[in-house]
């Protein structure tokens, strides 16, 4: 964005040089004294006003050697110091109000020697010195704003972030919150229902006696619910990745599941808000995998663009275009962290069989 800018400033501040030599080469036609060789002079130093952004004490050397040397030669009006004045105003600026200061002195020295010894050359030298006066305080007062601007923004951006810092601290308080109640209210309930329905299978078994098949799925439904929980329980005490997307494959392969990984692109540091999303949009995609595909094979691909990471997660299970799942509390995750970043995300089954996730992270997310 910042190359974006460039290319009209320069555009600006050459025309601006061109105006300001317009002006002067104008105003030196109606001089008696006036040459080809002044024309030169005039050009060269008001063009070099161009480059003040980059070097403004080079700027200053050649503007005022030129116009100094145009002054000597043609004694032109007081038309002839305005690409000096602009040269040392942009100096002051940028710092150097000292050099500026001595350019003027020189300029004005020049004025002095080139005209008669009358009193309109000492008005005119002194009409002269008052402009270079405003040149250098207007310079010193600019420079004053651009640094007010800058710790203005500063200051905002400092702001911005220790509020952002307080809603992650409150949001991890909340967090822990949740999971302290849940750990002593349901851990507890669904752990006397698990007991409860393993000691009557253990005396149904015990008496010789066949055990009833909604007995034994409400032990089963208890074991899986501790560790639903459980694991619930782990992602509200911390938000962060405990890992990367290549170790959530590592795993999911340990686990019996046939997936790959592909990464294209440079691949390079993340911000720790995209790296927290893509790991869970990877991890959440992988669950949902071996849970809903059975024996299928998975396919996570990470495409590290320019501007963007695409994550894509594909398997080969038996979803169907015709009969899309019903989104749960996973998908509305993935969804709810790619939105926050401004990303996009198509989570739904692929034409061809099984079902796919693919998300877009912008990479410059602040």
């Amino acid at each position: 964005m910042n190359g974006d800018r460039v290319v009209p400033r320069r555009v600006a501040d050459l025309a601006l040089a061109v105006v300001i030599g317009a002006i002067v080469v104008v105003a030196a036609a109606f001089d008696a004294g006036t040459e080809p060789a002044d024309h030169v002079l005039i050009v060269t130093g008001s063009l070099a006003l161009a480059a003040y952004r980059t070097a403004p004490r080079a700027v200053l050397a050649v503007t005022t050697a030129a116009l100094t040397a145009h002054v000597l030669h043609a004694d032109p009006g007081p038309v002839a110091a305005l690409p000096v004045v602009g040269a040392v105003h942009t100096a002051a600026q940028a710092g150097h109000r000292g050099v500026g200061a001595a350019a003027g002195a020189v300029f004005l020295g020049a004025t002095l020697v080139a005209g008669p010894a009358t009193p309109g050359t000492v008005e005119r030298t002194a009409l002269l010195a008052g402009w270079f006066l405003c040149a250098v305080v207007t310079g010193l007062a600019g420079r004053n704003w651009q640094a007010y601007l800058r710790q203005t923004e500063q200051r905002a951006l400092e702001a911005e972030r220790t509020r952002e810092e307080a809603a992650l601290r409150r949001a991890g308080e909340e967090r822990l919150r949740i999971a302290r109640e849940l750990h002593d209210s349901l851990t507890h309930s669904i752990s006397i229902v698990k007991l409860q329905a393993g000691v009557a299978v253990h005396l149904a078994r015990k008496r010789g006696e066949e055990v009833p098949p909604a007995l034994l799925a409400i032990q089963e439904a208890g074991g899986e619910a501790m560790r639903e929980l459980r694991a619930t329980l782990d992602v509200l005490r911390t938000d962060e990745p405990t890992g990367t997307p290549a170790l959530l494959v590592e795993r999911a392969r340990a686990a019996g599941l046939a997936v790959g990984l592909t990464v294209t692109g440079r691949e390079r540091p993340l911000t720790a808000t995209v790296d927290r999303a893509a790991y869970r949009i990877v991890q959440e995609a992988l669950t949902n995998a071996v849970r809903h595909a059975g024996h299928a094979s998975v396919a996570v691909r990470l495409d590290y663009e320019e501007r963007e990471l695409a994550i894509r997660v594909d398997d080969d299970g038996a979803a169907e275009p015709s009969r899309p799942p019903a989104e749960g509390i996973g998908l509305t995750g993935m969804r709810e962290r790619v939105a926050a970043l401004g990303g996009t995300l198509h989570a739904a089954p692929r034409a061809e069989g099984g079902f796919s996730v693919r998300a877009r992270l912008p990479l410059e997310h602040a």
